[in-house]
């Protein structure tokens, strides 16, 4: 077997241009270690992480609990497929089920296959349940929505970078504003709708936090027009918001739950849609599935960190953590409305919206100069920062970390007026 050794972040970046496909723009870093909030990289340089993966990484990089889970059950058993039963899928289902309330998951792998299981099972259920004639159930989502890169999941898109090249299209979709009642009461009017499905804040857009109300409001008219709410909580789900779903603020039970990315702690790729008997067990045997869905270790993970969720008390840290982080942006934005405009989020999933300055720097030279001070996050979008951290940082890592985007913003703009003084 050939092994390389890297020994430069100037060799891997190399490597990953010459042999990889060009389908992402990372930050110029090469990582290589992680625990907790910290990350390092080859040179040994220290960061804080504040993208956690895109939240895969609520637990922290590397939790030992989760890690020895894998170990434990990778030197028993990692794969049979579904052709047999295996001994840890029924454990992990029922202990899925039961910690967000449904009566049954199905386990895959990606995000974007719970998002394309819960789309095949809505519409199934209009066809079974609802009584849609053939291949004509509908969709609505939501503008600006971002649930995954199939070529399915892109026909609803409203990106042109997820869009452009990739046609045609797949039809039977819908799309409305999102935080907008009134255009989704419109489109529910048509017969022919089996499912609604929404984030709950759209992360991919900038964070996007709806108007209080919209999602409960949503519910109740997909209830009256006798249609299914999806939610797709990948991102914003397993306590980032600070509740266990998004959705928690506004007491909104999904017909259809997708999850995802932080279901595993970031250790492997697991994710799930969940839902009732009413509308799971409308897909029989040979209509879907995934080889590696619910895989023996993916079972374990996915239980252990949904265990640390619960017991390091992670949802109520990121609740309380993201108000203090809150709190420190808008400091920012009152001494630099020249530079930072908007601060938004809920929880530990937050945005910056940074306007260009004078000579033209954006939103990613601010996320190269915070990566030159030793903390890491990303732009979308051009101008939005999304500052993301693993829910298990502490008060004093929060606080060194806001220094941390203060003091870079200091580079980045002369304040109006002298900083406020921390309590």
């Amino acid at each position: 077997m050939h092994t390389a050794t890297i020994t430069s972040s100037q060799q891997a970046i190399e490597l990953e241009d010459k042999y990889g496909a060009h389908n992402y723009h990372p930050l110029p870093v090469v990582l290589t270690r992680g625990e907790g909030v910290h990350l390092w990289d080859l040179e040994g340089k220290h960061y804080y992480d504040f993208l956690s993966a895109y939240s895969a990484v609520n637990q922290g990089h590397c939790h030992p609990k989760i890690i020895n889970a894998l170990i434990d059950q990778a030197q028993q058993l990692t794969l049979t497929s579904r052709a047999f039963y295996n001994d840890k899928l029924g454990i992990a289902e029922k202990y899925i089920a039961e910690y967000f309330g449904y009566d049954k998951v199905l386990m895959m792998n990606s995000g974007a296959e719970a998002v394309e299981t819960a789309l095949k099972l809505a519409r199934k259920w209009g066809y079974m349940q609802k009584g849609l004639a053939p291949n004509t159930a509908e969709i609505i989502v939501a503008e600006h929505n971002f649930h995954g890169r199939t070529t399915g999941i892109i026909s609803f898109s409203t990106d042109p970078d997820s869009t452009k090249g990739f046609g045609p299209y797949m039809p039977g979709y819908k799309v409305v504003p999102y935080d907008d009642l009134e255009s989704l009461a419109e489109a529910l009017k048509n017969p022919h709708v089996c499912a609604f499905m929404v984030e709950p804040i759209q992360g991919e857009a900038g964070v996007y936090v709806p108007s209080e109300g919209y999602l409960s409001k949503a519910k109740a008219l997909c209830e009256q027009h006798n249609v299914l709410f999806i939610a797709d909580e990948i991102q914003t789900g397993v306590g980032r918001t600070g509740q266990l779903l998004a959705t928690c603020y506004e007491a909104v039970k999904a017909d259809i739950l997708i999850l995802g990315k932080a279901l595993s702690g970031g250790v492997l790729p697991v994710s799930a849609a969940l839902c009732n008997d009413e509308i799971m067990l409308c897909i029989k045997p040979g209509e879907h599935g995934s080889t590696f869905g619910g895989n023996p270790l993916a079972c374990a993970v996915a239980m252990a960190a949904l265990q640390v969720i619960e017991d390091e008390n992670l949802t109520e840290n990121a609740r309380i953590m993201g108000e203090i982080f809150r709190e420190r942006m808008r400091r920012i934005q009152k001494n630099h409305p020249e530079l930072v405009t908007t601060v938004r989020g809920k929880g530990l999933l937050n945005a910056v919206i940074i306007k260009p300055t004078a000579d033209g720097r954006t939103a990613w030279d601010v996320c190269i100069a915070l990566k030159e001070n030793g903390l890491l996050a990303k732009p979308t979008h051009g101008d939005i920062i999304r500052f993301a951290p693993p829910l298990v940082i502490t008060e004093e890592q929060l606080h060194e970390c806001c220094d941390i985007i203060e003091n870079t913003m200091l580079q980045f703009s002369s304040p109006v007026e002298a900083p406020e003084e921390l309590d």
